[in-house]
């Protein structure tokens, strides 16, 4: 068993990959999803959302929705809009959002390994989470949102990669927000086998994003291997779709908070309760944290800067993380927000969106104050993951994102 393998990919015909490629499923609700996919009808949000295709108000978790999706997926292979690759090839996936490029290969990851936690995870789930993306890659027989996965330094990795990119494409994609999206193809064997043996030789890989989709192919192949006697561990349902960038090249941006009240306070009260762990700074301009500890806090028309003292920052990996620390010191103890995760007195909003939106949100009256946070290193959450630790929810926002329709993996 190795800890990638090569797969024949399911991936859009020569020239049809403007036409197939779509955001994730999950960054687009139904009907930002029915306006996207508008005249087109070989939109992957057909597959990935196919709800839109479906009247209004269909629950998105009804039978229906998965059997659509399967029948949209048969419709375009049908149709030769999607071809599979005759035999097993490792992809190079490149992205190109404004000035920043990263580039990293598609394999099929093995379950045994993301079990054992040699492919360590930092997220917890949801269970209905887990369960939509079960029942989706049943009903498709394939996987076809990948999982983000980083590797740690491998100069052999990356140069493979990086030639492999001097080839000619099998896929070249600019997406409805100007992201440029490319594949390559891997077949030479000898390649192949170099790049297995490399990531065989790593001592972990890290989820950076994906952990519904890892473990939803995680039940999926123990449910396949219950139901199949003759199981030997090498069916495809043992390994799961992943795109794999080197550490380096991957970009975090900041995940920001914003609270509908003040707990019952005024301003000038929540200023002076936040001074007792933050240094408190009345700023002119927008607050955009440039280092560990500092947070902008945007609170009635006023951007104000908050530093953490330093005594009061631990090592323990989770512990001193940003999002950490604002919890522990501000929002739990004077806000009285307690679990990030249910409390609908908390939303939160991707660094994508900027300061503006902190400020917009703000000002309509929908919230009260708004956090801007400093993004979670990769190093930081590398180094929870290595301490089998989970992360405070919303602790990362990855940009950009994985488009999808680029490549499936059938599973037998």
């Amino acid at each position: 068993m190795h800890l990638i393998q090569a797969f024949a990919g399911l991936r859009p015909a020569a020239g049809r990959a403007p036409e197939i490629v779509a955001p994730p499923y999950d960054v687009l609700s139904s009907d930002e999803a029915r306006d996207r996919a508008a005249g087109k009808p070989w939109s992957f949000l057909h597959i990935s959302k196919p709800e839109i295709d479906l009247p209004p108000g269909t629950d998105i978790y009804s039978a229906a929705v998965y059997a659509k999706a399967a029948e949209n997926l048969q419709k375009m292979i049908d149709a030769g809009v999607l071809v599979r690759d005759a035999g097993a090839c490792y992809y190079v996936y490149r992205i190109i959002m404004g000035q920043h490029v990263q580039t990293g290969l598609v394999a099929a990851a093995s379950v045994a390994d993301y079990d054992r936690n040699r492919i360590k995870r930092h997220e917890l789930t949801r269970p209905d989470k887990e369960d939509d993306r079960v029942r989706q890659i049943e009903a498709l027989s394939a996987q076809t949102g990948p999982v983000l996965l980083a590797y740690p330094k491998a100069p052999a990795v990356d140069a493979i990669l990086k030639a492999a990119t001097a080839t000619e494409p099998v896929a070249d994609a600019v997406a409805d927000d100007a992201i440029r999206h490319t594949v390559w193809a891997i077949s030479d064997v000898d390649t192949i086998e170099k790049l297995t043996a490399e990531f065989d030789a790593l001592p972990a890989l890290y989820i950076a994003d994906g952990h519904h989709r890892s473990a939803a192919a995680s039940r999926v192949a123990a449910a396949r291997k219950a139901a199949n006697p003759a199981h030997t561990g090498t069916e495809s349902y043992n390994y799961f779709l992943s795109v794999i960038f080197p550490d380096h090249e991957l970009a975090i941006l900041d995940y920001n908070r914003v609270v509908t009240d003040l707990n019952g306070l005024n301003e000038a009260q929540l200023v002076e309760r936040i001074g007792t762990a933050f240094s408190v700074e009345k700023v002119a301009g927008q607050v955009k944290p440039a280092k560990h500890g500092e947070v902008g806090m945007y609170l009635k028309g006023q951007w104000y800067r908050l530093q953490i003292k330093a005594e009061l920052v631990p090592q323990d990996p989770v512990v001193r993380l940003d999002v950490s620390l604002l919890s522990d010191h501000l929002l739990t103890p004077i806000l009285g927000i307690a679990d990030l995760r249910r409390d609908k007195r908390i939303d939160f909003v991707g660094g994508i969106r900027g300061l503006p939106e902190l400020e917009k949100r703000v000002n309509s009256g929908e919230m009260a104050v708004a956090f801007a946070m400093y993004p979670t290193t990769l190093a930081d959450l590398m180094a929870v993951a290595d301490a089998d630790q989970i992360m405070p929810p919303k602790s990362t926002w990855f940009e950009p994102k994985l488009a999808d329709g680029l490549l499936s993996h059938v599973i037998g």
